[in-house]
């Protein structure tokens, strides 16, 4: 068993999907089934099976998953012991995103590597890719994605919205949910902005008005009183311990994330450790 099947398996049980693992690793569909094989014909065990969501871990493979990704993270600090890379991280990353994983990985890196240095920049999806392609930061968690031919886009999963407001749950409908209400949102080039603006138009509703917060605590509180509705990740919602929230219809309701970098850019042992550990906490 090498890391690189390891890997193999990690990424297909993350992204639900052989293809778009095959796709993440620059390998063939082919290959990627055969690495896949190859470990469950090692361990004699079934670790997939496929349902509507796409390739699902049984219980066998769930067990597998959690020791390869502590197997992935150890490899990836010996690489960083051994080979000396600089301790410097430099991240791009959109506000929502920010959350109890990242912060923790901050905090475990930090237990390890006291004298690392990260420099840490927030905004837009358009704001991350900007900072990347002028080289400002080497790596960006983002919603979405602009498909720019300088950048490559990891996908790592998705997210699922839902409507934030004090009225919402005593509304019958969305519709009546977004007539005459403010959209509050973090910023004018916000995807969660245009995604609710696209609600607004498929419904035939003239938005009332808007106002731009800019911190997401700040914009959840607002909702929270009743002075308009917001669009943001469940996530956010149980972190801040929202309860006023309404699920959107399947169409709007979850949205692609990605680790973003420059194209052709390697990821550092550091690098990968960060996101090893933000995506298994």
């Amino acid at each position: 068993m090498d890391i690189e099947n390891m890997i193999a398996f990690v990424t297909v049980a993350e992204l639900k999907s052989v293809s778009a693992a095959a796709s993440n690793m620059n390998h063939l569909q082919s290959n990627m089934t055969a690495k896949i094989k190859k470990i469950e014909n090692h361990y004699q065990k079934q670790l997939f099976f496929r349902s509507t969501r796409g390739m699902e871990l049984t219980p066998e493979g769930e067990k597998l998953y959690r020791q390869y990704k502590k197997l992935l993270l150890l490899w990836e600090e010996t690489e960083q012991e051994m080979n000396h890379r600089e301790l410097k991280l430099r991240l791009g990353i959109m506000q929502s995103v920010i959350s109890e994983n990242i912060t923790k990985a901050f905090s475990d890196l930090y237990e390890k590597y006291p004298n690392m240095s990260v420099t840490l920049i927030t905004g837009s999806t358009e704001k991350m890719e900007e900072e990347l392609i002028e080289g400002n930061i080497d790596l960006a968690y983002t919603f979405g994605k602009s498909d720019l031919q300088q950048l490559h886009y990891w996908p790592i999963g998705s997210e699922e919205l839902v409507l934030v407001g004090k009225r919402v749950k005593t509304t019958a409908s969305l519709a009546q949910c977004l007539q005459s209400e403010r959209m509050l949102i973090l910023s004018k080039n916000c995807l969660y902005a245009s995604i609710l603006q696209r609600i607004y138009s498929a419904h035939g509703i003239h938005l009332a008005s808007k106002s731009e917060v800019g911190v997401l605590e700040t914009l959840l509180r607002l909702a929270s009183l009743g002075m308009g509705i917001a669009l943001i990740s469940k996530t956010n919602v149980r972190e801040f311990g929202v309860t006023d929230f309404m699920e959107l219809p399947q169409e709007y309701r979850y949205i692609d994330k990605f680790l973003v970098t420059r194209t052709n850019y390697e990821l550092s042992p550091l690098e990968r450790q960060f996101f090893k550990i933000s995506q298994n906490l």
